[in-house]
């Protein structure tokens, strides 16, 4: 499956640790992220030299072809939100997957659409199964 994955980049990068275990997990099992990148250190100096105008084209078109999309929202972001509404828009399904007890945005956990689907952990092994429960409902053959 090709899965969009969002985090914070300008935002914040607190949660890194935590965006490698989501990436590192996808990977292993099998499916395409465009946006790894996303989860390792290096990202700041490589999304550094890249245009804006850039970046939101190859997004937006990264979204348009995914299966679905995980973000992981526990540090607020403005592109991570525009995203995931982007990505709903787009009648994809949507993971956003944040640590228990950190107030989430209420767009995001107000959101009744029935393509977003809100999950917290409390540790890190709890992520895996989250990822694998959420994708293993989706068919991209048939949606």
């Amino acid at each position: 499956m090709n899965i969009y994955f969002a985090c914070s980049i300008t935002g914040g990068r607190k949660e890194e640790n935590i965006y490698q275990v989501i990436v590192d997990t996808m990977l292993t099992d099998g499916h395409q992220v465009p946006t790894a990148h996303l989860s390792r250190p290096e990202v700041m100096s490589l999304e550094d030299i890249v245009d804006p105008v850039e970046v939101y084209t190859r997004d937006i078109e990264w979204i348009e072809i995914c299966d679905a999309m995980i973000a992981e929202v526990s540090t607020p972001s403005h592109g991570v939100g525009y995203e995931i509404a982007y990505a709903i828009s787009r009648n994809k399904p949507v993971l956003c997957l944040h640590r228990q007890g950190i107030r989430v945005s209420k767009m995001i956990t107000g959101n009744d659409h029935p393509r977003i689907c809100v999950r917290d952990y409390r540790q890190t092994d709890e992520i895996a199964k989250l990822l694998r429960d959420f994708l293993s409902q989706i068919n991209p053959c048939t949606e």
